[in-house]
């Protein structure tokens, strides 16, 4: 299987200062995991949407495979009862 790309929205950035720094180093492992195997086990398929989410803990993270670039991007990262809203 192919390697893909991670690239971050700018948003992310902001969405990782309301993290704790020890949940931080959990994400940034999972989301590295993810360049190997972008449809790893936990992950689903948002519905009407062209777009993942995978599971860390108490937080989420939401990308976007882009198949024909090999670019995995991630959208949105937070706690779960807030990363859907305004998405």
């Amino acid at each position: 299987m192919a390697k893909y790309s991670l690239v971050f929205k700018k948003s992310v950035a902001k969405d990782l200062r309301n993290i704790p720094k020890k949940d931080i180093k959990r994400i940034l492992k999972c989301v590295a995991l993810l360049c190997s195997d972008p449809r790893a086990e936990g992950c689903i398929k948002l519905s009407d949407q062209e777009r993942y989410r995978i599971r860390q803990g108490v937080h989420r993270i939401i990308y976007v495979i882009q198949e024909t670039e090999l670019i995995i991007m991630v959208v949105k990262i937070a706690y779960r009862s807030v990363v859907y809203k305004n998405n």
